[in-house]
């Protein structure tokens, strides 16, 4: 079965990937990131919460047990670390390829006072929001330049993008609840585009707002519904992952070029049930993490991640 058009087409490996001994399923998947030998590392919500797999789906190695309270989105940087949120914990944590902590991001289990109430309905919660906050409520993205300056989208709990250096101190902070430019109704993901600009999936908003790294707003894009995840190729090409099941295709400049869409709207055929999170390796294959359990009640197993062969 294909996917997509034009020249970004594809077909789903099935069989991808094989989970390692004594990992049932995968629950959800929060993250997947890709390393420089384009190795899959698959943050999920299982006890196994960061496995590695290599590009045929084979598993290298897994860590971070115990370590995660609600694990929700990665990015591993230039030199290899591995950078992960937690929005149980309210904190954002490096790690070396090993799974040894570097560094942590805020103070664990102590959210921000933003007036944020927790219901049983995200977009609910989210307009609970009265203010702005200091890092982090329920942290969502995370995304490093190649200074090793930090960025994170603080979403669920708080409406901003913060900015760190490298050894975690706060450069600034902007962003407060709304609808408006530079405002945002759940943050979910950030990165950064082939002209060094910070992309921001506004969840909630159905958009996606361009800044530059100092949190000036450049432009939206608004050809998405309800964007979970974001990555930029080595050609500029963004991918964007979105709970209206499918994934979207872009030109650096925001113009669409293809999507991934379901092929059936039969809930047991359907190729996606909560699309969570986006990678792509350097064949331009694409990776896609679902939170299919939390949102569809459906536990998909191994096929929490899909592969995407390019054709």
């Amino acid at each position: 079965m294909t996917y997509g058009t034009g020249d970004y087409r594809y077909e789903l490996v099935e069989g991808w990937p094989t989970l390692p001994e004594g990992c049932a399923s995968l629950i959800d998947v929060g993250g997947v990131a890709v390393d420089a030998n384009d190795n899959v590392y698959v943050l999920n919500r299982s006890d196994y919460p960061i496995i590695v797999f290599d590009r045929e789906g084979t598993p290298v190695r897994h860590w971070g047990e115990g370590f995660f309270k609600r694990a929700h989105g990665s990015f591993i940087s230039r030199d290899g670390s591995i950078y992960c949120t937690d929005d149980g914990s309210h904190i954002v944590a490096r790690f070396d390829p090993g799974g040894n902590p570097l560094l942590v991001l805020g103070t664990r289990d102590k959210p921000s006072d933003t007036g944020y109430t927790r219901t049983w309905e995200v977009y609910q919660s989210v307009s609970t929001i009265k203010h702005a906050g200091p890092p982090f409520n329920r942290p969502t993205g995370v995304v490093v330049n190649d200074r090793g300056d930090i960025f994170v989208s603080d979403g669920y709990g708080n409406c901003r993008v913060h900015h760190f250096t490298s050894d975690g101190t706060l450069i600034k902070s902007w962003g407060e609840p709304g609808g408006w430019p530079g405002q945002f109704k759940l943050p979910h993901d950030i990165a950064l585009d082939s002209k060094a600009r910070l992309l921001v999936a506004d969840r909630e908003n159905s958009r996606i707002q361009v800044f530059d790294q100092d949190g000036t707003f450049i432009e939206q894009w608004y050809d998405v519904i309800r964007p979970t995840g974001i990555r930029v190729d080595a050609d500029g090409v963004v991918y964007v992952s979105e709970f209206s099941l499918r994934v979207s295709i872009f030109s650096p400049e925001g113009q669409l070029l293809s999507r991934i869409t379901n092929h059936s709207a039969n809930r047991d055929e359907a190729t996606f049930l909560a699309p969570h999170t986006v990678g792509v390796d350097s064949h331009g294959d694409i990776y896609v993490g679902e939170v299919s359990k939390t949102y569809a009640g459906t536990d998909k197993g191994a096929r929490t991640v899909q592969k995407f062969r390019r054709l």
